[in-house]
């Protein structure tokens, strides 16, 4: 008799609770639950963990359940496997638009422009010209911009202005002089130990997204690989881009071989870097000593107009095994929040696709205490994605062994590796309509 007098009052209480839509007699409405994958790294996780913990806490009908995505080669490889299987996730901010195409092949992601809100969302965050090139072929968006890793040239002060060189390259023929005074033995043991740069030869299609692709938006004025379904890069730019690197190679300002024991711009053993603003929390945890600067990519001689480059992109999708897409979607609206933006920068130091970011006043302090992030942030809307062509790793893969042929070894000339890999590119396509 006890028992039940204790547990009434409860029942009672929950009948009454301000705010509850069950009238006496209805059952409560069942809790909805999502699961949402966060890119694996640290720093992501904890920014991912931060918010679901604060939705968790102002939507308790609308559970968020954070999971990081399962371990393996890459994430595009576990989404496709999860696709096939159907064991995706209701939401995912790790999508990398090269992916998407054949994301939405396999069905796996739900159309966001189907939702009555999407175009004044996506439109307070990100400029026009910028927004086509996440458009799909099928005239839908399947994914909504979230973030952008700018690929820009780090340089070390230190190693430059001890060398003799007074001002950051600007051009190829700048980059290239400096490099005959900055490459050399520093130690006397007739070595090489002191490098102009440094890029990872090995012809994986992913290395190409941080020296050719690049380098070929920013000598091309921010053009793509493609137009339309249509290989597009046979052309004057990465004939130049290719001789570029091949030179880099020729004069011995770049290594042939992997540097031993670390990261060689950490270790202060090059002066220059190709990175994103990711490189700057790395710097300030494992290297606080090193005298760096951010600067755009080296451009031909000659080039006018302003500097474009890789953006990097990660994005956010709905998978279509949700059934919750409108909780889903409103998820989704949260997490790209302006005051989440500012702990995306925050926490991660990486860069919220938002118009006039640097001019808005809630990034200000922020930006005034990271003033290189700034940087970043100002070239963020010039930046290109790349292009929704389903088999661009395989095409990546055939610029990578073209790279490695003219630019790293010298064995083909710039004219003959672009040929090469357009060729490639072209029966890539082909074979796989």
């Amino acid at each position: 008799m006890r028992l039940r007098w204790c547990v009434l009052p409860v029942i009672i209480w929950s009948v009454f609770l301000p705010g509850c839509d069950t009238r006496p007699g209805e059952r409560p409405s069942p809790r909805v639950d999502l699961i949402y994958w966060p890119a694996p790294n640290p720093q992501e996780l904890s920014l991912a963990d931060t918010l679901v913990r604060l939705w968790n806490r102002m939507h308790p009908d609308v559970f968020v359940l954070m999971q990081p995505i399962p371990v393996s080669q890459s994430t595009e490889e576990v989404l496709l496997a999860a696709i096939a299987g159907k064991t995706t996730p209701d939401v995912c901010s790790n999508i990398w638009p090269g992916a998407l195409e054949e994301y939405t092949r396999a069905g796996g992601l739900v159309t966001l422009d189907r939702f009555a809100d999407f175009d004044s969302v996506v439109g307070a965050r990100v400029p026009p010209d910028l927004l086509k090139q996440f458009r799909s072929p099928d005239g839908h968006f399947h994914q909504i911009p979230w973030k952008t890793n700018p690929v820009m040239m780090f340089y070390n002060a230190r190693l430059l202005r001890e060398a003799g060189v007074v001002s950051v390259p600007r051009t190829y023929g700048e980059f290239l002089a400096a490099g005959a005074k900055v490459s050399r033995d520093t130690s006397g043991e007739g070595q090489i130990d002191v490098w102009m740069g440094e890029r990872d030869i090995r012809p994986i299609w992913w290395q190409r997204l941080f020296d050719f692709y690049p380098f070929y938006i920013a000598a091309s004025g921010g053009r793509t690989l493609f137009d339309g379904e249509s290989v597009a890069f046979q052309n004057e730019y990465a004939e130049a881009v290719l001789a570029f690197f091949r030179e880099c190679y020729r004069r011995r300002l770049f290594p042939h071989t992997f540097f031993q024991g670390g990261d060689p711009f950490l270790l202060e053993r090059k002066a220059t870097h190709f990175a994103g603003p990711f490189e700057i929390a790395e710097l300030r945890q494992s290297a606080p000593h090193v005298e760096y600067g951010v600067a755009p990519l080296p451009v031909p001689d000659g080039h006018r107009g302003p500097v474009y480059t890789y953006g990097d992109f990660k994005n956010i999708a709905i998978f279509s095994t949700t059934e919750h897409p409108r909780e889903a979607w409103e998820f989704v609206k949260f997490l790209l929040r302006p005051e989440h933006d500012l702990l995306l920068l925050e926490i991660c130091n990486q860069i919220p696709l938002r118009l006039d970011i640097t001019k808005d006043s809630l990034f200000t302090d922020y930006f005034l205490r990271n003033p290189w992030m700034a940087v970043f942030a100002e070239q963020a809307p010039r930046t290109r994605g790349v292009d929704p062509i389903p088999d661009l790793k395989e095409i990546l893969d055939a610029l990578s062994q073209a790279y490695e042929a003219s630019a790293v070894y010298g064995e083909i000339t710039p004219a003959e590796a672009a040929q090469m890999a357009a060729d490639r590119a072209r029966s890539i396509l082909e074979w796989n309509r």
